[in-house]
């Protein structure tokens, strides 16, 4: 996966940190207070200096798998949650009950993975050097 970023701020020889666009709709309006630009730190090995507006490249199979953990693990369980409860032919009730356990059981499963996960986190690169000097994306 290729995104473009600035390097914000030089932490060593080797790494940077950058200032990331969000790709998604959310932070794109100036109505919510969510931020539309997010900084990670990204290895550096071709030099970029503080100001680059560079292109930043990370395993793409390790972003959408965190993407399906996050955003299809607890809808998925929300759903067998309801088909387990309809099979035992619980109420209307019990069935929204057990389907928001569910629900909530996938949280939990994200958590656990997060932490996991802590260890070997997603890394970024800078790749290429796309103009020098640049103060925004």
């Amino acid at each position: 996966m290729t995104q473009y970023a600035i390097v914000k701020k030089i932490l060593s020889p080797e790494k940077a940190e950058v200032e990331v666009l969000r790709g998604t709709a959310c932070g794109s309006c100036e109505v919510c207070h969510y931020a539309s630009k997010i900084r990670v730190e990204a290895r550096n090995p071709i030099g970029a200096q503080r100001g680059d507006k560079v292109e930043i490249s990370t395993q793409t199979s390790r972003v959408l798998s965190a993407a399906v953990l996050v955003y299809v693990v607890p809808f998925v369980l929300f759903f067998i949650g309801y088909a387990i409860a309809a099979s035992l032919k619980l109420s209307e009730g019990y069935s929204m009950l057990m389907s928001f356990a569910f629900f909530a059981v996938g949280f939990v499963v994200i958590a656990l993975v997060g932490r996991r996960h802590k260890k070997n986190p997603i890394t970024y690169e800078i790749t290429n050097i796309i103009g020098c000097g640049a103060e925004s994306v």
